[in-house]
């Protein structure tokens, strides 16, 4: 339960998880890997600038030592010839200033050539073969049923794509770059060191992985308290978020002193844990700057009683300090190096999750409906039976027999959590019936691809929503293929134009997000014109008008007459006034149809559907009425 919260945690603070490094979360991340095929001829060639950026630095070290040995008299070293020829004869070569200096700036031109095609070719191949792995993970949770979406957040969805994807290209294009560097670098340098000289290389080598491995200790430890700090610091910036959010509820009941004593008492943790790490980081530093100058104090020192007896040079000893300090540095980074690692496993299993999940068999192309999937517009439950998948033994529908015939306005009232909504879900196909068979033109549902179905089909939510482009961009999302004057003739059909046309860019305003620039009564017209424009033969309407002022309403009732002509129409209905004129009313009530009929048939029973009518009524209801407004199911 703890890793759980931890993970969710981790999620909804924008970072990747971490995960143990085992055989399996390698062989998984391995898999992503496939990505990099298209792109290998790069991906290969930044890794042998890495191997050749590698050497290249290792060099700078040696010219620097050859260029102190030519600047001091006598640095030959007395019994080297034999040694010369089994070691080349480098020890004993002897150029010039100028001539060091000249093959130092080759050697760093050479250098910054290979480190940039490096990074070029790596950064290259990473984030092209991201922009692949992004293109799938997105086109994969698109394909995902509802019953996914419901159990997941937005944001933690929006993390996968974003943060997680990153972690993985930063892992290919820079830590897995500077971990193969870090081995070469490593590799030369020891080589380097043993190669200068022996003795003084394992008298380094018994202090420097002492050292290494307290500094990885001491570095796990403060970054673990620097992400303590980091939490504790997020927590009370979501006590801000909520305060400011609920600002009207803070000031209606004087609850500022108690707001301000919850911030107060967040960040006065930040400070103690921020303190804590502060003695952490300094006794780190401390011991650093001790240990990293006494070990390089020591070997001076031991390295200047082997240049007082001729076996080493000042220059060759000046060579080994900076390859110690390569090999040292190298051995503190893997720490890092490890905890990206560790981060990339568990961006990697949530990524490969999403891969791997049964997404729905929706067609990933512009959708032309086939001719032998038409349809009419008859639409028939037989004995259907439904749960939500996160609440198996909660029954949303019992036994639904309901029929609808090609024109027909069905209207769909009831009680709160009757399970109207639930209708609507299951004619779009958002979930499959428990029990019974929903047929379209008397063919199971089943027989139609699901995009095929979808595609003949609009909805018409009660909240609106719009996407943050322009007025044109919402309308034509209806069909993205439309001319300019089928979509100026789908905003006349909904009443639209007028109020378009007032707009100083007409339909290129942007509506910004959700479509907060324009009113609700805008917004619903513009989401009809959007379904006259797909021209469905089956409609799916959330009541649009009942939370709308007289005018506004009355022009989105005609707009909704107009899209109704010709249909067929399953209206959920909270008003009840607006569906009086319906070819059927049927009354959702326990889970089941308990009345069905004109408006006129249904007042003559005394049943349900004339008390809820009384009702609302006899309250003079101007606004969706709490007895048959429909709960979130």
């Amino acid at each position: 339960m703890a890793t759980a919260n931890r993970h969710l945690s981790d999620s909804a603070k924008g970072r990747s998880p971490k995960a143990k490094i085992s055989k399996e979360n390698l062989r998984q991340a391995l898999v992503l890997f496939t990505y990099l095929k298209p792109y290998r001829g790069m991906f290969i060639g930044g890794l042998i600038f890495i191997a050749l950026s590698a050497f290249t630095t290792a060099l700078f070290p040696f010219f620097l030592g050859k260029m102190i040995d030519a600047a001091s008299p006598g640095a030959s070293m007395p019994g080297m010839g034999a040694a010369s020829k089994i070691n080349f004869g480098l020890k004993n070569i002897h150029w010039s200033l100028n001539t060091t200096l000249l093959l130092i700036f080759c050697q760093l031109t050479v250098q910054t050539i290979f480190s940039f095609m490096r990074v070029y070719m790596l950064t290259a191949a990473g984030e092209r073969s991201l922009a692949d792995m992004r293109k799938d993970v997105y086109s994969k949770l698109l394909t995902m049923p509802m019953s996914y979406f419901s159990e997941k957040r937005v944001g933690e969805l929006s993390n996968r794509i974003s943060s997680d994807l990153s972690q993985i290209s930063d892992a290919i294009s820079f830590t897995l770059a500077e971990f193969l560097r870090g081995i070469f670098t490593l590799i030369i340098g020891l080589c380097f060191i043993f190669w200068i000289s022996a003795k003084l290389a394992l008298v380094m080598l018994a202090v420097v992985p002492i050292i290494a491995v307290l500094a990885v200790v001491f570095g796990m430890r403060i970054r673990k308290m620097a992400r303590r700090a980091q939490d504790q610091l997020a927590d009370s910036g979501t006590i801000v978020q909520e305060t400011f959010h609920g600002i009207s509820i803070v000031k209606a009941f004087t609850s500022e002193f108690h707001e301000i004593g919850r911030y107060v008492k967040s960040i006065r943790s930040v400070v103690v844990t921020a303190i804590s790490n502060a003695r952490y980081r300094g006794a780190f530093i401390a011991f650093m700057i001790f240990s990293v100058f006494g070990t390089i104090a020591f070997v001076m020192w031991f390295g200047a009683g082997m240049i007082k007896s001729g076996e080493l040079t000042m220059g060759s000893l000046t060579m080994f300090v900076i390859f110690s300090m390569f090999v040292g540095g190298t051995f503190a980074g893997f720490a890092d190096m490890f905890s990206q690692l560790q981060k990339t496993l568990g961006a990697t299993q949530s990524v490969r999750e999403i891969l791997r999940g049964n997404g729905e068999p929706v067609d990933l192309k512009e959708i032309v409906v086939e001719p032998q999937y038409i349809l009419k517009g008859n639409v028939r439950f037989d004995h259907v039976a439904f749960s939500y998948p996160g609440r198996k033994d909660v029954p949303v529908l019992k036994d639904l027999t309901l029929s609808a015939s090609n024109g027909e306005q069905i209207a769909i009232v009831g009680p709160s959590g009757a399970g109207k909504s639930t209708i609507a879900a299951l004619l779009l196909h958002f979930y499959e019936p428990d029990s019974g068979t929903l047929f379209f033109d008397e063919r199971p549902a089943a027989a139609f691809p699901l995009s095929q179905l979808r595609r003949q089909m609009a909805f018409v939510p009660q909240d609106v929503m719009l996407f943050g482009g322009s007025i044109k961009e919402n309308i034509a999302y209806g069909k993205p293929s439309a001319t300019d004057d089928e979509i100026i003739a789908a905003a006349k059909s909904a009443n639209a134009h007028v109020f378009v046309q007032n707009f100083p860019e007409n339909y290129e305003t942007i509506v910004g997000e959700r479509g907060m620039k324009l009113s609700g009564g805008q917004r619903q017209r513009i989401a009809i014109a959007r379904a006259i424009l797909k021209d469905p033969a089956i409609l799916i309407l959330d009541e649009a008008t009942s939370s709308l002022d007289s005018e506004s309403e009355q022009l989105v009732q005609e707009a909704l007459d107009n899209l109704m002509k010709g249909r067929t129409s399953f209206v959920i209905a909270h008003r009840l006034s607006t569906i009086r004129n319906a070819d059927k009313i049927v009354l959702i009530d326990k889970c089941i149809v308990t009345e069905s009929g004109t408006h006129t048939e249904l007042m003559a029973h005394n049943g349900l559907y004339r008390k809820l009518n009384e009702m609302q009524f006899e309250f003079g209801v101007v606004t969706q009425s709490p007895a048959v407004d429909e709960v979130e199911e």
